[in-house]
């Protein structure tokens, strides 16, 4: 998919659809030192890695925003946080990948990108973490942060270099 300046109905229901996986993996995860492991962290990277650092960025942001909204029963700070903060790292990791306005599919590159985009989501984690809940708090969280950027940065590029053919196949039939 090409960025382009102008959103089609086409793109539109990529980004709802991996926003709609983001939200329903996010609903599977267990606690772990004050925090929660997920899988949702992987789905944000691999929206950056297919849509790009804007439609991959909205993607992850939307999806994580509203799974705090309405499942996780977070106040609205707490919601707008979470989507820069997954924009954040959907964007990082799409700026990689999309090299000039051209996805690559070179594994290296995107297994650069998943480390940057989790790293960049870990940092404002924890610096949200430290501002809302003191340093106890923040070191709380960080196991299962790391965690988390490892599943991430481990299985975002096995997905994306997995979908890929799948994915380019689809969109040589519309």
């Amino acid at each position: 998919m090409r960025t382009t300046k102008k959103m089609n109905a086409y793109t539109l229901a990529f980004i709802g659809a991996m926003a709609a996986i983001i939200y329903v993996v996010t609903l599977f995860r267990f606690p772990l030192l004050g925090s929660k492991v997920h899988f949702a962290n992987a789905m944000c990277l691999l929206g950056g890695m297919f849509f790009g650092p804007l439609y991959g960025g909205l993607a992850a942001g939307v999806g994580s925003a509203l799974y705090d909204a309405l499942a996780g029963g977070y106040d609205i700070l707490n919601v707008m946080i979470t989507f820069v903060s997954k924009f954040a790292m959907a964007w990082v990791c799409g700026m990689i990948v999309w090299h000039k306005g051209e996805r690559s599919e070179d594994t290296p590159r995107a297994v650069i990108a998943a480390v940057c985009g989790a790293l960049t989501y870990v940092a404002l984690y924890m610096l949200k973490s430290l501002l809302m809940y003191g340093w106890a708090g923040m070191v709380s969280r960080f196991p299962a942060s790391i965690i988390n950027a490892g599943v991430a940065i481990v299985s975002a590029p096995l997905l994306f270099k997995a979908m890929i053919p799948a994915l380019r196949s689809t969109l040589n039939k519309g």
